[in-house]
This record gives C-alpha cells, structure tokens and sequence, in this order.
C-alpha cells in the first residue's frame, strides 16, 4: 500500500488531471441527458479540439524550457492566410501550399527563436511581438477579408476519416481492428516495462495495480472507438494527434534532446555547466513550436473552409492554459506530452459541455479562467510545500 500511495503522490498532478477530466464529463453526461457521450459528439469533439491539442504539443516543449510563446494564436491565422493565397489565388495543388505553409512556419520559428536563444530577449516580448506581426502580416495577405472555398482534398486535412477497408456497413469495422491492435500493443508495452524494471531492481507497483490501470485504459479506448464506429470512424485529426503523442513522448522520455529539454528548463546555469548547449535547445524548440503552429494552421483553415483574418484569436490562451492543466509548471522543467493532451481534452470537454447546456460565452470564459488559476494555484502550492 506504501507504494501505491508513493505512485499518487508522485504523480499527483497527472492522475488529478485524469480524474478531473473524468468527472467533467461525467457532470455533463448528466446535465446534457448523455448528449455529450454520443457518437456524433464525440466524434465533433475531436474535430474541434484537434488543432489545439497540435498547440499544446509544442507549447509544453517551450514551457518546459521556461518560455512561453504568445504568438501562436497569430501564427494561426497567417498559415492560414498563406495557405488561401496559394490554393484558392495562386492554384498552387494542395501538397505543395501544405509543404510551403510547414516551411514558414519553421522560418517564424527561426525568427522568434533567434531572438529569445541568441539575442536574449524575453520570449514573453518576442512572442507578444510576434502576436502584432503575424496579425498585421495576416492582415495585409488576405487585405482584410477571407478566402473561401478550399478545395476538397484540403478540407479533408481536418474533416475527412479513415475508410473502412472491411465493408459500409452500420459499424466501422476498421476502427474496431486498430483499436484491438492498438490494445494489443498497449499490454505489450506495459508488461515489457515491468519486465525491465524488475531487471534492474527498480521499484514496481504490484502486478494487480498494474493489471487494472491496462484493463481500465483498454477498456475506455475501445470504449470509445466503438462509439466513433457508430458514426463515421476515426477523424484524420485523430491520427494527426495520435502520431505526435506517440512521437514527442518517446522524443522527451528516451531521447538525448529530450532530456536537454527537461535540464535547460530545470536549471539553466546547471545545464550549461553540464556542456549541454542550451541556447541551441531553446532555438530548436521555438523552431518545432512555430511547424506545430503551422500545422494547427492548416488543420483550422479546413476546418473553416476559408482562410479569416480573425483565424486564431485567443488559441494561443487555449494552448497555454491546456499545457498548465496538464501539469507542466510555470519555472519549467516539469510538464510532460500526455499532460498537456490531457490538459486540452479538460478544456475541450468543459467548451463543448457548456456549449451543450447553453451556458453563455461569458460564464465559459469565467469559468475556463477560474479552472487555469486553480490548477496554477496548485502547482505553486506544491512548491512551497515541497
């Protein structure tokens, strides 16, 4: 039992997520009569949430190095902007405005990056900075009205799904197979994992603990590939964000550049003494923070179907609040992948939820402020007990 206690105390901040977020949807199953559990809700979650997991994403890197970008609301929309001049104006095909979009926003990367890394500015400033910019320059690109329609090979981006390769019938069968398979994998990985903790003496939880976090895991994911079966099957947006997971998980747990991260953020001075270069670092992740920003960009652009001067307002707060949920803290080093996208999902499910109640834009965002100042409250709580 001292273990298991010693496994939430550790990790209170992500399990406190995890059960937040079950309760909020809980709380909203019962005040929506289940609307909010259904297929095609659920199915719309993902959609409307997708590009603001995609931020969160690189959002946690930057934060987890002790800098914050505001600029990536703005980023939004200009990708967007650059993307509409090409496809709609310019008749460039999809796969290359898709290609020069990603490039600019490793080039605004590189710009914001060179700043904060080399030159010593506040990344508070540059970004804010950046926000104005990319505004501005958003702005002139579309003169101030949007471009709409894109092509339907770009919509897809953000609304098409993954075709059942099994039949049409009522119930996607592709999706139930990728979700066995991926339950499949998910034993395999967890008991590999005991297996090499037990090979080097580590501490491990008991083997029924472990048993009933993979059962209750396998059974909430293929709980609800059953309900996006019943609708259409699994969003291409899923599949955006599940492959980055997977990516930037391994990247910031079993990588060299992750843990530069992790020890830039920590302890800058620390770090450099270590010979880690940390100017290098920052850059790089301002860098994959503004392609992660271009993506989120072009998925929002489908998502609308027409590149908007206003694309992106207030996404950047969206970003920072689902990366402060999820437990990353605001000194940097501490905040991890899942965190974040569990961070966005509490936030994803609080808008849809009230949405669905009628609760007006006022009380949601006085309430999505209230939730970001007590999960920041906590973290500095836990300083200064600690």
């Amino acid at each position: 039992m001292q273990t298991i206690a010693n496994l939430f105390r550790n990790n209170m901040r992500e399990y406190g997520m995890v059960i937040a977020l079950i309760l909020i949807t809980g709380l909203f199953f019962f005040l929506s009569d289940g609307v909010n559990l259904k297929p095609l809700n659920l199915t719309n979650l993902i959609l409307q949430n997708g590009f603001i997991l995609v931020l969160a994403v690189g959002m946690v890197l930057v934060i987890i190095t002790g800098n914050i970008d505001l600029s990536v609301g703005s980023v939004v929309a200009i990708i967007g902007a650059i993307a509409g001049v090409l496809i709609i104006n310019m008749n460039v095909p999809v796969w290359a405005a898709v290609v020069i979009a990603l490039v600019a926003g490793a080039l605004i990367g590189v710009w914001q990056g060179f700043w904060v890394a080399y030159v010593g500015i506040p990344s508070f400033i540059v970004t804010l900075a950046g926000m104005l910019i990319f505004r501005g320059l958003t702005l002139y690109l579309l003169d101030g009205q949007s471009l709409a329609p894109f092509p339907d090979s770009f919509q897809r981006i953000s609304s098409g799904f993954i075709p059942d390769m099994f039949g049409n019938g009522s119930l996607h069968i592709t999706t139930m197979v990728l979700s066995i398979l991926l339950s499949v994998v998910l034993i395999y990985l967890e008991f590999n994992k005991r297996k090499t903790q037990i090979q080097y003496q580590f501490d491990i939880m008991p083997l029924w603990v472990s048993l009933v976090k993979l059962i209750a895991l396998i059974s909430v994911i293929n709980w609800f590939a059953y309900q996006l079966a019943l609708n259409k099957g699994i969003p291409t947006v899923l599949i955006i964000v599940l492959i980055l997971i997977i990516v930037y998980t391994f990247i910031m747990n079993n990588t060299i550049m992750g843990r530069h991260i992790y020890a830039t953020g920590g302890n800058k001075k620390a770090a450099d003494l270590s010979g880690i270069k940390t100017k290098r670092v920052v850059f790089w992740v301002f860098v994959n923070n503004g392609i992660l920003a271009a993506l989120a960009g072009l998925m929002f652009a489908a998502r609308l179907n027409s590149a908007t001067p206003a694309a992106g307002n207030m996404l950047e707060l969206d970003a920072i609040a689902a990366v402060f949920i999820g437990g990353a803290s605001m000194a940097g080093g501490v905040g991890t992948i899942i965190g974040s996208i569990v961070g966005g999902l509490v936030m994803g499910v609080m808008n849809n939820g009230m949405s669905l109640i009628s609760i007006g834009i006022d009380w949601q965002q006085f309430i999505k402020g209230m939730v970001l100042l007590v999960a920041v409250g906590f973290d500095v709580y836990n300083k200064k007990k600690g």
